[in-house]
């Protein structure tokens, strides 16, 4: 664990009341928002999600947000249905969502001038931010491990971080992301609109540049492709996709500043994307000794199924391995309707969370 001076100051903390659905008791959910330092002059924002009257024992659980849009936006939006946070909370669980850097709250090096240059933020570094919130995590809640969930690329930087740091991770969930499993990939490998038209085997550095300006109505045409039938509302409330917009604008203090208001997001985990899309391995799945669960949502758009059952190959090491694909289910599952594939990931999620750790010395 890191030294004293780097645990996390609070930094204006939040509280809102909610009643918890499916018991009779009342409890308060809490939400603080705090800053962990992780590299020299690299502060990350992080928000707690606790029940204040709930038990203890289970353990506190990170989520890491994807490629695009930070951890706030992404697991805890102020509509029903859209906080997976919240949903843990309900099961027992403290949740700490974080953002890496240059997304969100994080601190932004090299995104206030032009969008010129190599990719920001490559996999290296938010390995190293995962490393900072695990330790602030302990901390805070006196636990020798925690559980880590992980979203697309955030579904790859968690597994990273856990292949390096076995004995750190007590649960570890990754769905719809890619493990680097073998080349071809339509929409993210070689010879996609993410390559380089002059060398189709290379990344367009040229196109994405140090990092991205996305628009809200940018994020919706993924979704809208993926949701297998004609009537989207059937599928996705409304109500939760003009939160995730939202807050994904919100979360940049200049979106305003631009026209149409558009939110910066670094453009590395892109770059790393098309190095696993290009059958680049970018980790070894085989050190991990946790509980792991890999969810798929079938009509994925990211993740290949060859990208599930190379991982179940790989971890030999892990407590416990589960493979699951949800029928039907887009990239935004956790986003979608409950009956559209949101009851059954919210469900796997927590029956991974309820086996028990295995246990090590404590810090």
């Amino acid at each position: 664990m890191r030294s004293q001076s780097m645990i996390p100051r609070l930094t204006g903390p939040v509280l809102i009341g909610a009643t918890l659905l499916g018991g009779a008791a009342q409890a308060e959910i809490a939400r603080r928002d705090f800053t962990v330092i992780s590299d020299p002059g690299v502060k990350l924002a992080v928000r707690e999600v606790s029940d204040t009257e709930g038990p203890s024992g289970k353990p506190p659980i990170v989520l890491l947000h994807g490629a695009r849009v930070p951890g706030v936006a992404t697991f805890d939006l102020p509509v029903e249905g859209g906080s997976l946070a919240v949903d843990l909370v309900r099961a027992g669980h403290r949740v700490f969502i974080m953002d890496a850097r240059g997304y969100g709250g994080s601190s932004r090096h090299g995104q206030d001038g032009s969008q010129d240059g190599q990719p920001l933020v490559r996999s290296d570094m938010v390995v190293r931010d995962v490393g900072a919130v695990v330790d602030a995590v302990q901390a805070r809640t006196g636990v020798s491990q925690v559980a880590l969930l992980g979203w697309a690329t955030g579904g790859h930087w968690a597994g990273m971080y856990a292949s390096q740091k076995p004995s750190e991770v007590s649960h570890l969930v990754l769905y719809n992301s890619l493990y680097g499993v073998h080349a071809g990939h339509k929409t993210l490998g070689p010879g996609s609109d993410m390559a380089d038209p002059s060398n189709p085997d290379q990344f367009n550095i040229q196109r994405f540049g140090a990092y991205r300006l996305n628009t809200a109505a940018s994020l919706l045409p993924s979704w809208d492709r993926s949701i297998p039938i004609e009537d989207k509302v059937a599928w996705r409330d409304p109500k939760v996709a003009e939160a995730y917009q939202a807050a994904a604008l919100a979360s940049d203090p200049s979106s305003r500043s631009r026209n149409p208001p558009s939110f910066r997001a670094p453009s590395g985990a892109m770059a790393d994307s098309f190095e696993l899309a290009s059958g680049h391995k970018l980790w070894d799945a085989g050190p991990i000794a946790a509980h792991v669960l890999v969810i798929r949502s079938a009509n994925d758009f990211w993740s290949r199924p060859e990208d599930v059952t190379t991982l179940a190959q790989d971890l030999r090491k892990a407590a416990s391995v589960r493979m699951v694909t949800i029928p039907e289910a887009t990239h935004y599952v956790h986003l979608d309707r409950p009956e559209r594939g949101r009851r059954s990931f919210v469900a796997e999620v927590i029956r991974t969370l309820e086996h028990p750790p295995k246990t090590r010395a404590a810090h």
